[in-house]
This record gives C-alpha cells, structure tokens and sequence, in this order.
C-alpha cells in the first residue's frame, strides 16, 4: 500500500488555496479535496510495517497548534515541474514533522534524508513547459508570491493511502491521529 502522513488545511485555507488557482492559467491544476501538507511521504508498505508505524503515529504527543500558509514557490531545477504554496515556518510543524519521521523509524522504515519543505501543491507541469506558459507561470508567481491564507489549528493529522490514476492520485484517509 503506497501511503504518507499529512495535515490537511482548514475550510477557509482550502477557500483561499483554490481562489489562487483560479490565476494558475497553466499546467494540471490539484484538486482542491487533496490539499495536504506532506509530513512523511512513505511509498509502498506492507500490512505488518503499517501495523507497527500506526502504533508509533498513536503515541505522539503534541498539543495543537497554528499555521499559516504564505508564498508562493516551484520544485524542479531547469523547468518547473509544481507550484506551490508555502507555509510561515514553525517550530511546532517541525517537531511533529520529526516525530512522525521518528515513528516511521520506530516501524523499520526508512525514510530517505531530505529537507522539509512544507507546502501545498496547486499544479503539476509535464516534462516541458513551453516558453509562453513559462511567462504565463512567472507573471503568476511575481502577482501572488506575498499570498497569505488566514492562520488555521492543527487538532490531528492523518496516515492516507495514496491510489495513482491516470487523472491523478486519490487520497484515502486511513487513520487520522488528534493532538493534544
């Protein structure tokens, strides 16, 4: 079973997420129903692994707290393959961040070392993105780039299932975790 563990955003920062993408004149825009935050992207595991790392999600103990998403930004070296926008930093955020990457460990998986970025992503982009929806793309990000979304509280976070399609992946929430 391919599976992450995310936050996903409040009503009122998913309004003001999908208001943004309505400026988005390129790309797959994301639906807004899989708006997350990705704390730990774990592939394929198997019944036993998620056994095991459902146990270490239940015993983090971390009181709730606030986010705030702000800016705008792309992943991909030479041309862009996501946009997205990213979150005020937060030192709650990377605590539980790290505790989920500690139950995973706990579990025996192995996560590979790499940089957290929170962020939620508003649209994919193929291999290439032509020269007029480049433009089209920076006019965006210059336009927008100060966004902010009204402050949200993080009461829980949750282990979902990742099912790919041709269309995009569905997100199916297996188990959500409270704080506090």
């Amino acid at each position: 079973m391919r599976v992450f563990v995310a936050i996903d955003p409040s009503d009122a920062a998913r309004d003001a997420l999908e208001s943004l993408q309505d400026h988005i004149k390129v790309g797959r825009l994301t639906d807004p129903e899989t708006y997350h935050i990705t704390l730990a992207f774990l592939g394929d595991q198997s019944d036993a692994i998620l056994d095991g790392f459902h146990e270490a999600l239940e015993s983090i103990n971390l009181s709730p707290f606030t986010l705030q998403l702000r800016g705008l930004g792309t992943f991909g070296a030479k041309s862009p393959k996501v946009v997205w926008a990213g979150l005020e930093p937060n030192s709650d955020l990377d605590r539980l961040h790290g505790k989920v990457r500690g139950a995973a460990r706990q579990a025996g998986i192995e996560l590979p070392r790499e940089r957290f970025r929170p962020h939620v992503t508003l649209a994919r982009f193929g291999d290439r993105i032509d020269l007029t929806e480049l433009e089209r793309l920076k006019s965006f990000l210059e336009r927008f780039n100060g966004f902010p979304s009204p402050p949200f509280e993080i009461q829980s976070f949750r282990l979902y299932q990742s099912i790919l399609r041709s269309d995009g992946a569905i997100h199916e929430p297996l188990a959500e975790y409270a704080l506090g």
